[in-house]
């Protein structure tokens, strides 16, 4: 946007908030309005879309305090006391603001500065008096954007579509992406000014949670349930993957729970490498019993080993 443009549009009085507003209180209105206007919250209506995309501009105008600053003084110049008028009795002309701003002598004396403006300048020219001078045609802006996707879609990857404000936007979800993750869209953003890039999408990913498999960097992680048995006398039990399938894995004489057994190579594939199954045992005890299974047990329970398991536990916490 030009900056004389900004002379017709009052952005406090778009967001509806005091001239003096702060960052926290213009972010806060902000997304409020953002989230009421939004074209996916109104699909089909213009008048919906048309106002979101005033308070998107007047957000980012007011939220850079350069822009800000520059704002504000082009609107004080165009709607405040400051008036191009012609000089002579009765009104002040240009020699008069800026002979006054400049050290010249202004009033309807007699002038010793001078400034001259040449035929086609406008507002542009006047304000890099100042320093800076006016904005161009700016980059589109960014355009932050949300997704969800299942557990199994960002351990293998997909595409996925999004509806945006601009249409619909095919977006590659790489192997791996983990939840929370921000993949960056160049160029699917607001559309530029005369000409110039469009801004980015930013894409915030959530992954679902998997009833059985979690994330552990590139391994896969689950609880592995055994029995009493299989976990004393050792076993050969099957274990499910992500993909489906299963896999065979030893469960060794005497195994705890807690203890991690591995499956190499069963876990997350990526272009950084490749992880692995972790699977976690945790020993099942039996809620209901037969009456042979317990004399069984109360049999064993007499010539089990006299160790106790809580000896070390006890050690450990006097020390």
């Amino acid at each position: 946007m030009a900056s004389q443009d900004w002379l017709d549009k009052d952005f406090y009085s778009t967001l509806g908030v005091s001239k003096d507003a702060d960052e926290a209180e213009l972010k806060k209105v902000y997304r409020k309005l953002a989230r009421k206007y939004h074209p996916d919250s109104n699909p089909g209506d213009a008048a919906a879309e048309a106002k979101f995309k005033e308070i998107s501009e007047a957000y980012s105008v007011l939220s850079d305090k350069e822009q800000r600053a520059e704002y504000d003084q082009i609107r004080a110049m165009g709607a405040g006391g400051a008036r191009f008028t012609a000089g002579g009795q009765g009104g002040q002309g240009f020699e008069d603001i800026f002979g006054g701003m400049f050290g010249g002598q202004g009033g309807h004396g007699g002038r010793n500065t001078q400034y001259t403006f040449q035929q086609g300048g406008g507002y542009d020219d006047i304000f890099n008096m100042f320093g800076g001078g006016a904005r161009g045609p700016q980059k589109g802006r960014d355009v932050n954007a949300t997704t969800t996707i299942d557990f199994e879609t960002a351990v293998s990857g997909d595409t996925v579509t999004l509806q945006t404000s601009n249409g619909n936007v095919k977006v590659k979800i790489p192997a791996g992406v983990s939840n929370g993750q921000k993949i960056r869209l160049r160029g699917k953003g607001e559309p530029g000014q005369a000409g110039t890039p469009a801004g980015d999408l930013l894409l915030t990913v959530t992954v679902r949670k998997h009833p059985v498999f979690e994330r552990d960097g590139l391994n896969l992680k689950l609880k592995l349930p055994v029995t009493f048995t299989e976990a004393t006398l050792g076993a050969t039990v099957e274990v499910p993957t992500l993909g489906g399938d299963t896999v065979r894995l030893k469960v060794q004489p005497g195994t705890p729970s807690g203890r991690v057994l591995r499956v190499k190579g069963r876990g997350v594939k990526t272009s950084k490498g490749t992880g692995d199954l972790l699977a976690e045992v945790q020993v099942a005890v039996p809620s209901h019993l037969s009456d042979e299974a317990r004399e069984a047990l109360e049999a064993f329970q007499q010539v089990e080993p006299q160790e106790n398991p809580r000896a070390d536990l006890f050690s450990r916490a006097r020390a």
